[in-house]
C-alpha cells in the first residue's frame, strides 16, 4: 500500500503531540541493540528540523538518539554531469542507494559506524564526516525516500523499527522550497524552474510512492 494511495494533502497525525510521538519511537520494538528510526517525507517537510528536535527530548526519556541523514549519499556532480543526471540532482537515481542501504544494514548492531554527511554550501558530500557512537543507543535516519516503493529502495523498508512520514500542504513545501533556493542566491526565475522542473516532482514521487509509514506527522511548523 502506497503512502499517496491513503492520505489527502493534509492528514490528521494518528498521535498528536511531540512527547506522545516520542514514547511511540521508545516503545516500538527493536530488532537488534540500537532501534533505528524512519524519518521520510517530501523536500522541504521539515524531516532534519524534527530529527534534531526529537534528540534532546529522546535524551530526557533516558536514550542517546543520533541523527544520520540520507543526503550524505547524493552522487557527486561530476558524475551526475558524466551521467547526464544534474538537472535531476534530489531525485531517487541521483543517490548512492547501494552505500546507504549498507550503512543502513550496520545501525542495529555494530559499535561504531562511520557515515558521509552533505555539506550544502559546498553542494557536496564529504566522506567520513559522521559517526554513530558506540554509546548511541536509537538512531532517526531522515530523508526523501526512506520508504520509497521502488527496486532497491524497498530493501531499507526491513531495518526500519518505527517509522514517521511528515505531511506538510503543498502551499506551505512551495513556500519554504522557494526560500530555500532563494537563500542559496538563485533569482526569483531561476528558483521557479528548480521548484518546478526538479523539488515539485521529486514532491510527488515521494507522496505518491511511498509505503504507509507507523506514524503520520502533520507538519505546518517546522522548517
Amino acid at each position: 500500500m502506497k503512502h499517496g494511495d491513503n492520505l489527502s494533502p493534509i492528514v490528521e497525525p494518528k498521535i498528536p503531540a511531540m512527547t506522545d510521538l516520542v514514547s511511540s519511537i521508545l516503545n516500538a520494538p527493536k530488532q537488534g541493540l540500537r532501534r533505528v528510526i524512519a524519518i521520510a517525507g517530501p523536500p522541504g517537510s521539515g524531516k532534519s528540523t524534527l530529527a534534531k528536535d526529537l534528540v534532546p527530548l529522546i535524551t530526557q526519556a533516558g536514550a542517546i538518539a543520533q541523527v544520520v541523514p540520507m543526503d550524505g549519499f547524493h552522487l557527486d556532480n561530476r558524475i551526475l554531469i558524466e551521467r547526464n543526471l544534474i538537472q535531476f540532482k534530489g531525485s531517487p537515481s541521483t543517490f548512492d542507494v547501494r552505500g546507504f542501504i549498507e550503512i543502513i544494514s550496520r545501525l542495529s548492531n555494530e559499535p561504531e559506524i562511520i557515515f558521509p554527511k552533505f555539506d550544502r554550501d559546498k553542494d557536496l558530500a564529504v566522506a567520513g564526516a559522521g559517526f554513530v557512537s558506540e554509546t548511541c543507543d536509537l538512531v532517526l535516519v531522515e530523508g526523501n525516500y526512506l520508504l520509497l516503493d521502488a527496486p532497491l529502495w524497498r530493501d531499507l523498508w526491513k531495518y526500519w523499527d518505527f517509522s514517521v512520514f511528515l505531511d506538510v500542504e503543498k502551499s506551505i513545501l512551495r513556500e519554504r522550497l522557494m526560500q530555500r533556493w532563494l537563500n542559496q542566491r538563485l533569482s526569483v526565475d531561476q528558483a521557479k524552474k528548480r521548484l518546478k522542473d526538479n523539488d515539485f516532482v521529486n514532491l510527488e514521487t515521494v507522496v505518491r510512492d511511498s509505503s504507509v509509514a507507523d506514524f503520520i506527522y502533520v507538519n505546518s511548523g517546522l522548517a
